[in-house]
This record gives C-alpha cells, structure tokens and sequence, in this order.
C-alpha cells in the first residue's frame, strides 16, 4: 500500500495556453492539465520533471553557468 500524499499540482492560478498548447503558467501541456487528477504520483513526477525542462528551455527558468 502506498500512504503518499498525493503530489501537489504545479498550478500558479496563470492559467493561459500558448500556441503549443503549454500553460504559460505552470508548463503543462493541455492534456497533462485535464488527466492530472487520474495521474499516479509517479506519473505527476514525470509531467513535473517535464514542465521544469520546458521553463528551462522557453527561457523562463535560469540555470547556474
């Protein structure tokens, strides 16, 4: 049996999609926002770990040089 709180969502309440349809706020893409709720936690890690490398990759996270 798992007793893991569920993992939280990444929500920043900056809810708008761009073209690609990633949310400018959180970066999840449309379909990781509508299936979050049916996701294990393994599976919201994975989309978490994804949304981190998009922020880095559009810019809008910096990383150490």
């Amino acid at each position: 049996m798992n007793d893991d709180k569920p993992v939280r969502s990444p929500c920043v309440h900056v809810c708008a999609l761009d073209e690609q349809d990633i949310c400018i706020g959180c970066q999840r893409t449309a379909d990781e926002i509508t299936r979050w709720g049916r996701m294990d936690n393994a599976e919201r890690r994975e989309v978490l770990q994804l949304c981190l490398e998009r922020a880095r990759a559009s810019g809008l996270l910096l990383t150490p040089s």
